[in-house]
C-alpha cells in the first residue's frame, strides 16, 4: 500500500515543498521541511498534526522552499525532535547556515502564533484575544541551531541505508532508503524507497545539466554517464514523485555557455558605465554557481589588458556568507569533476618545491577578486561611496535573498533604485507567497515581463542582443519588520498562552524536558533592570509551570507562580537569584538541583551525542568568538559579571588561524579564501540597533520607493525543462506517477504529456496523479500479494538459493483454510506441552491465545500430503535467477584464456567458434560451430559453464 499527499508546493506558485508519504503498515515518511518568504505558521498545522504519526523524515536540498522551516518545528513542536531525520553532509551544513542566516536577518522567520490558537487557550482574555495580533514566538538561538541540524543523520549518494523508526512510529519492516544526486544543488537528492513491494523514487527539483559547479542528476549515470538508460536502481519503480516547475520552459539555445556567457556581457555592459549590478541569490545553494563564475570571469579578465572586469569590484553579500564558502571547500567531492581536478591540479602546483614565480590563482572557492560582506554597515557604507571614473568603473554585488524580502537584497536594492545606471539580473521566477503582498523580486520580475516603460537593446561582444527593461519611476512598496515588546494585555494573553504550551508538551512528552524555551524568563531580566520600580509588578508571570499548578490556577485572569512554589528549583529557573535558605528544609530540598538529560538507547546501546565529534572547522566560529571575548574581559581592572551573554563577532571576515609559515611570494595568499585585501569596509562599526529581549510583537512598517534602475533575466535556476522532463520521463518507465511542485498550468500541461508519452509504450498503463495540496492519492501497486503463514514442518525442508544480497526459494505446499490450521497447530502444540513441564501457566495461556488470534487471521502453508508428492515433483523445473551481461561473461573468458569479442549488433563470439546473444526479453542464445578438438574441452561447454556460473539456479520444489 502506498498513499501521497502534498502538504505544500502542489498546483501552487509557492515554491514550498512538503511530501507525506503513508506505506504499508501506518509507516509515514515526511519529505521536505519547506516554507515560503511569507513565514506565516497556518502553512504548518497540517504538518503539525502528522507529527505524532510520523516515523522518519527526509530532506532534500538546503534551500529555503526545502527545509527552512525544520529549526521553527523543532523548537516549537513537541516530539518533533524525537523523529529521526536524514540527509546529506552538504545539505546539512549548508541548511545550518541557510537557517542561521534566516533568522538573523529578519524577525518575521520567528513566525507568529495563530489566532485560532490564541482563542483556544487565553479564553480569559476573550474580549481583547481579537486585538492581540502578530505576537512572535520565540526563535531559536545559533547555538539551538547548530544543535537541531546536529540531530539529523548524514547520507552518502548511492548508500543503501535501513532507517530508525521514531519512538511512536509502527515498524519499519525493512525500509531501505537511497539518496541519489539530483544535480540541482550541492548534497540535492532525490530519493529512492523501497518497502515491501513497492518502489518509490521521490524527485522534486532536479537537473540533468551538468554546471560549473554541480554535477548533472544520476538518472544517467551523472556526470559523464552519457547512458541511453537510466541506471538499474532508478527505473520502473512503482511509483514516481516528480516536480512539474519548469515543465512550460524550454532549454536556451547554446546551453550553459552561452548562458553564462549572456551573464558576463550584461555585467561588462552595465559596469562599463560606472553602474551597480545587483544579482539577489540564496545564502547557501545556487549562490556557489554564480560566486563560482564571477571569480573566475574577473580572473581570465585580468590577464586582459582591455579587460572592463578588473577594474570593477566585486561582493558577496549575506550574513552567514564565509561559513557557507568555508563549507564549500570542505566539499569539493560532491561537486562535479572539473572542480576535482582543478584543486588536485592546484594541489600539485603547491607540491612542486621550484615552481618559479607563477602566479597563484588560489584553489577552488578561495576568492582573489570576490570580496565578502556579512555586517549591515558594511552594505550601508557600500552604498555611500560614491562611483569614481578612475580606479573604479562599477560594481557587481551578489546579495541573499532570491526574494528580496528579507536579507541584504532588501537594503541594496532600496539604496539603488533611483539611479537608472543600475542593473537588477534576477536568476529565477521569483516565489509568489501571497496574491496580495507579492515579495520585491516577483514585483520586479512582473515588471520585466511586461515591459511596459520600453526596452534597452545593448549588443554583446558575440553578437548577441542583450535585452533590460526600464523600470520608469514605477513606486515599489518596501514593507519593514520589526520587534516591539509586548505590554499590558498582550504580554498576559502571551504568558497563558505559553503556560497552557507548556503543558500540553509536558503530557506530550510524558515527562520529558519541553521544547519552549523559558522566554518569560528573560521578561524579568528586562523589568529588573529597567526600573526598581516594576521590579515587585508582575515580575514573576510567565515562569515554567507544572500540570498541577497550571490546572489549579486556570480560573484565574493572571497565571502567577511565586517563588514559595518554585522551591529550590529557583536556583536554575531565576537567573539573577544565587541563595536558597536550606534551614528546615528536607530531601531534595536541602541539595542542589540538577537537570537529568534523559538517555536514549537503541539496540547497540547509548545514542552518541553528535555536536561531540563536530569537525574543526565547525567549531572553528565559536573558538574565535571565545578568543575575542577573553580579550576583551581580562583586561586589568576589569570585573567579569555573572550575566555576561555571549557577543557576536564584529569582524565581516573571521579568518583561521592556519598555524603554517608562508613564503614571501605567497603574502597574498593568505587573503584568497575571504576575497579581496583588506579595506575601509572592514574598520566599519556597526550601528544595528539592539534587539528587544522577551516576548515581541512583529510590526510592519512601508516606505514607497521610486525605481528607475533597469531589470534583466537570465536563468540560473539550474531546474529541469520541458525537453528534459518530455525524455526522462518515459526512459524512467514508472507505473504511477504523481506530479506536484508547481504551478497548476505546469502540472496541467506535462500530465498531459507524460499520459501521451508513457500509453505509446505499450498495453501497460499508466495512472498520471497531480493531487491538490492535502488531497490523498492511492499509487498502490497494482499486483495482488497476499501474506500466508509457513507451518513449521514447510520451513524445515526449505534450501534458500542467495541472489545478490536476497533469498529465493521455490515452495509447493498446500494452503490450508484457517480452522484447519488451527487444528494442526492446536495438536502441534498439545504433543510439545506433553513433554514440558508448565512452570508458567499463565504466561503459557497467553502464548496460546495469541497464537491462536494470529493463526485465525492468516492461511498456513504446509507440505503436501504423500499421495500428491511425486505429481507435483514431476511438475517442478529448475529456475535460472540473475541478469547475465554480455560485458561480464567476455571478461570472464578472457580471464579464462580464450578470445572474446564483441561482433555486430549485441553478439559475443568467444574463440571464433560459439556466439553468445542476449534478447530483449532477457533470454540468452548460445550457438556453436565445428566440432572440438581432441583431448580439449569444448568452447560451447566452458561458456555455458560461465553462464550458469553468473546465475543462481533455484530447484524446483
Amino acid at each position: 500500500m502506498f498513499t501521497f499527499c502534498p502538504l505544500q508546493g502542489a498546483l501552487s506558485e509557492s515554491l514550498a515543498s512538503q511530501s507525506l508519504l503513508e506505506l504499508d503498515g501506518g509507516v509515514k515518511v515526511l519529505v521536505d521541511l519547506g516554507w515560503d518568504e511569507s513565514f506565516s505558521s497556518d502553512k504548518l498545522e497540517e504538518l503539525e498534526k502528522q507529527v505524532p504519526t510520523l516515523s522518519l523524515i527526509l530532506l532534500t536540498h538546503a534551500t529555503v522552499s526545502h527545509l527552512a522551516a525544520y529549526a521553527h518545528c523543532c523548537k516549537n513542536i513537541a516530539l518533533f525532535t524525537r523523529i529521526p531525520v536524514y540527509a546529506t553532509r552538504p545539505v546539512i551544513d549548508l541548511g545550518r547556515t541557510l537557517t542561521q542566516d534566516l533568522y538573523s536577518s529578519t524577525p518575521a522567520a520567528a513566525t507568529t502564533i495563530r489566532q485560532s490558537s490564541l482563542s483556544e487557550t487565553t479564553y480569559a482574555y476573550s474580549q481583547t484575544v481579537t486585538t492581540a495580533q502578530n505576537l512572535l514566538l520565540q526563535s531559536p538561538t545559533p547555538e539551538e541551531i547548530a544543535r537541531y541540524f546536529s540531530l539529523i543523520q548524514p547520507l552518502k549518494y548511492s548508500q543503501p541505508h535501513q532507517p530508525l523508526s521514531s519512538p511512536f512510529s509502527p515498524p519499519l519492516n525493512g525500509l531501505t532508503i537511497t539518496a541519489y544526486n539530483s544535480g540541482h544543488t550541492l548534497g540535492g537528492t532525490i530519493w529512492y524507497i523501497q518497502h515491501g513491494l513497492e518502489s518509490i523514487v521521490y524527485a522534486v527539483d532536479w537537473n540533468q545539466a551538468r554546471e560549473n559547479v554541480f554535477a548533472g542528476a544520476a538518472w544517467l549515470g551523472g556526470a559523464g554517464g552519457g547512458g541511453a538508460e537510466v541506471i538499474e536502481q532508478l527505473r520502473k519503480p512503482t511509483a514516481l514523485i516528480c516536480s512539474s516547475r519548469g515543465a512550460d520552459k524550454n532549454a536556451q539555445a547554446g546551453g550553459r555557455a552561452k548562458r553564462d556567457e549572456q551573464l558576463i556581457e550584461m555585467i561588462k555592459t552595465c559596469v562599463s558605465r560606472g553602474g551597480t549590478v545587483l544579482i539577489p541569490v540564496d545564502s547557501s545553494a545556487r549562490v556557489l554557481e554564480i560566486s563560482y563564475l564571477l571569480e573566475y570571469a574577473w580572473r581570465t579578465d585580468a590577464t586582459n589588458k582591455d579587460g572592463i572586469l578588473k577594474y570593477s569590484k566585486l561582493y558577496l553579500a549575506g550574513r552567514n556568507v564565509s561559513s557557507t564558502m568555508r563549507y564549500a571547500r570542505s566539499m569539493l567531492e560532491w561537486m562535479d569533476n572539473n572542480i576535482v581536478q582543478e584543486f588536485e591540479a592546484f594541489a600539485e602546483g603547491q607540491r612542486k618545491v621550484n615552481g618559479g614565480s607563477e602566479k597563484k590563482e588560489g584553489a577552488p572557492f578561495d576568492f582573489k577578486y570576490l570580496r565578502l560582506l556579512e555586517r549591515k554597515a558594511q552594505i550601508t557604507k557600500l552604498l555611500s561611496q560614491n562611483i569614481e571614473n578612475g580606479e573604479t568603473q562599477g560594481r557587481v554585488i551578489l546579495a541573499s535573498d532570491v526574494s528580496m524580502d528579507w536579507g541584504f537584497s532588501k537594503d541594496l536594492v532600496k539604496g539603488l533604485a533611483k539611479d537608472s545606471r543600475n542593473l537588477v539580473i534576477l536568476t529565477e521566477r521569483p516565489n509568489l507567497a501571497k496574491d496580495d503582498a507579492p515579495s520585491i523580486s516577483r514585483t520586479l520580475w512582473e515588471w520585466w515581463r511586461e515591459r511596459r516603460d520600453g526596452i534597452s537593446t545593448e549588443q554583446a561582444s558575440s553578437g548577441d542582443s542583450l535585452e533590460m527593461v526600464y523600470s520608469g519611476g514605477r513606486e515599489l512598496e518596501v514593507r519593514e519588520a520589526r520587534r516591539e515588546p509586548l505590554e499590558g494585555d498582550d504580554l498576559a494573553i502571551y504568558q497563558q498562552w505559553l503556560a497552557t504550551q507548556r503543558q500540553l508538551q509536558a503530557t506530550q512528552q510524558a515527562g520529558g524536558a519541553g521544547a519552549l524555551e523559558a522566554s518569560a524568563d528573560v521578561v524579568d531580566d528586562a523589568s529588573s533592570e529597567s526600573s526598581s520600580d516594576s521590579e515587585d509588578e508582575g515580575e514573576q508571570q510567565g515562569k515554567a509551570l507544572n500540570v498541577s499548578a497550571t490546572m489549579g490556577q486556570a480560573g484565574r485572569k493572571n497565571v502567577v507562580l511565586k517563588d514559595e512554589d518554585l522551591g529550590i528549583n529557583i536556583l536554575i529557573k531565576k537567573k539573577t537569584v544565587f541563595d536558597f535558605d536550606t534551614r528546615g528544609k528536607r530531601g531534595r530540598e536541602r541539595s542542589f538541583p540538577m537537570a537529568i538529560r534523559r538517555k536514549r538507547n537503541d539496540d547497540f546501546g547509548e545514542l552518541i551525542r553528535p555536536e561531540d565529534y563536530l569537525r574543526a572547522e565547525e567549531k572553528e566560529d565559536e573558538a574565535v568568538d571565545n578568543a575575542q571575548i577573553a580579550a576583551e574581559d581580562d583586561k586589568l581592572g576589569k570585573k567579569r559579571k555573572w550575566d555576561d551573554v555571549a557577543k557576536q563577532a564584529a569582524g565581516a571576515n573571521k579568518r583561521p588561524n592556519t598555524n603554517r609559515a608562508v613564503a614571501a611570494d605567497d603574502a597574498d595568499a593568505m587573503d584568497l579564501a575571504d576575497g579581496a585585501a583588506a579595506d575601509e569596509l572592514d574598520s566599519v562599526e556597526d550601528t544595528e540597533p539592539e534587539e528587544p529581549n522577551g516576548p515581541c510583537k512583529l510590526v510592519y512598517t512601508s516606505e514607497t520607493v521610486a525605481v528607475n534602475l533597469r531589470i534583466a533575466m537570465i536563468d540560473f535556476s539550474g531546474l529541469h525543462d520541458k525537453r528534459s522532463l518530455n525524455m526522462l520521463i518515459p526512459l524512467i518507465q514508472p507505473r504511477k506517477l504523481i506530479l506536484v511542485g508547481g504551478t497548476r498550468e505546469e502540472t496541467t500541461s506535462l500530465a498531459a504529456d507524460c499520459r501521451a508519452a508513457l500509453a505509446s509504450d505499450g498495453d501497460r498503463s499508466v495512472d498520471v496523479f497531480t493531487p491538490e495540496v492535502g488531497t490523498w492519492v492511492d499509487a498502490s501497486m497494482d499486483t495482488n500479494a497476499w501474506v500466508v503463514k509457513l507451518a513449521d514442518p514447510l520451513v524445515k525442508k526449505l534450501k534458500w538459493q542467495n541472489v545478490r544480497g536476497l533469498g529465493i526459494v521455490t515452495i509447493t505446499g498446500q494452503l490450508l483454510a484457517s480452522a484447519l490450521a488451527q487444528e494442526a497447530d492446536g495438536q502441534i502444540h498439545d504433543d510439545v506441552a506433553n513433554k514440558r513441564q508448565k512452570t508458567e501457566p499463565s504466561t503459557s495461556t497467553a502464548v496460546a491465545l495469541t497464537n491462536a488470534a494470529d493463526t485465525a487471521s492468516m492461511p498456513t502453508l504446509d507440505v503436501l500430503p504423500v499421495n500428491l508428492i511425486s505429481a507435483a515433483r514431476s511438475a517442478a523445473q529448475s529456475l535460472h535467477v540473475g541478469d547475465l551481461r554480455l560485458a561480464d561473461l567476455r571478461r570472464a573468458m578472457q580471464g579464462a584464456g580464450h578470445s572474446a569479442e564483441f561482433r555486430g549488433e549485441g553478439t559475443l563470439v568467444v574463440d571464433g567458434s560459439v556466439a553468445v546473444r542476449k534478447t530483449a526479453e532477457g533470454r540468452i542464445d548460445v550457438e556453436s560451430v565445428g566440432l572440438p578438438l581432441g583431448g580439449k574441452r569444448s568452447t560451447l561447454y566452458e561458456v555455458k559453464r560461465a553462464i550458469y556460473d553468473n546465475l543462481a539456479v533455484v530447484a524446483g520444489a
